[in-house]
């Protein structure tokens, strides 16, 4: 595929995504004061108990201007698959408008990860009491983009660093994860540029970056011991394959396997769109692990 016809799939894909109008959730519950800590449920369809919990994380390169409705028609296509599903918001971006025109600030630290620790901490009681018949004991977590990052990360929070505010002392009770295209290895995500200088924008300034680094890259967690699939497009312009494959080959090198499904000629975007084929891809892999 040459480029152009590469920036022309893209494009195209894109559109179609956004092109799904927000699906209003069932519930909403608040797991902290701020108005950006909030989880949007959406109850399996055809009224079915029991079902298995699927925690979503938006991406957007952790920037404040994407937030979770525009994965909003995923979680519905979810819901509709027979999930139970978690939409999560959380803190991105900056309080403060980005200087020099260079556009919105990526990630804010510590506030993106207090608040995913949060939501997952929060998320048992709030089910029991937003989505009853769900089956709590069963939760996959999924994120798409910087999504997927926040979705490693949170399963691999007992192995976080000693100090660490948000280490848990053990396993977190997860059936599994679905990244998809996450940015998933920050090495070859900053060599490639990926989505602008997003890393070094979330991690900080070069002085800080080495340090906080070793508490926020997937690359740098692991093993976790939990299972975990990567879904990625090879046509993908905006978090190139190699990224995953590089996550892949820590864990690997780790000692721990990583499922990695490659979908040809797929972009960034499908993984997400409940009106491409690779969204029902997507579902598959998440029953896979929740059922």
């Amino acid at each position: 595929m040459t480029d152009s016809a590469a920036r022309e799939q893209d494009a195209a894909e894109t559109e179609s995504a956004f092109s799904h109008p927000a699906v209003a959730p069932d519930a909403s519950a608040s797991y902290g004061s701020h108005p950006d800590q909030v989880i949007d449920f959406y109850a399996p369809r055809e009224g079915r108990t029991g079902a298995p919990v699927v925690v979503v994380l938006h991406g957007g390169a952790w920037r404040a201007p994407y937030d979770r409705a525009h994965m909003s028609p995923f979680a519905d296509f979810l819901a509709r698959r027979g999930f139970a599903v978690a939409n999560v918001e959380y803190r991105r971006g900056s309080e403060l408008p980005q200087q020099r025109g260079s556009g919105p600030v990526a990630g804010r630290w510590p506030e993106t990860f207090d608040d995913v620790a949060a939501a997952l901490d929060a998320l048992p009681e709030l089910l029991a009491r937003e989505l009853p018949a769900a089956d709590g004991r069963r939760i996959v977590v999924t994120g798409h983009s910087a999504g997927g990052q926040l979705a490693l990360w949170a399963a691999a929070r007992h192995v976080l660093p000693e100090g660490s505010p948000w280490r848990l002392p053990r396993p977190p009770a997860l059936r599994g994860v679905v990244a998809l295209a996450p940015i998933a290895d920050f090495a070859s995500a900053v060599g490639l540029d990926v989505c602008s200088g997003a890393i070094g924008q979330l991690l900080g300034a070069a002085e800080d970056f080495a340090g906080r680094s070793a508490y926020a890259d997937p690359a740098r967690l692991l093993p976790t011991g939990i299972a975990t699939v990567v879904v990625q497009g090879t046509t993908d312009l905006t978090v190139p394959a190699a990224v995953s494959e590089a996550f892949v080959d820590a864990a690997a090198k780790e000692g721990e396997t990583v499922g990695l499904t490659l979908l040809p000629d797929v972009g960034h975007f499908p993984l997400i769109d409940p009106a491409a084929d690779a969204c029902a891809v997507v579902a598959e892999e998440i029953a896979q692990l929740a059922w």
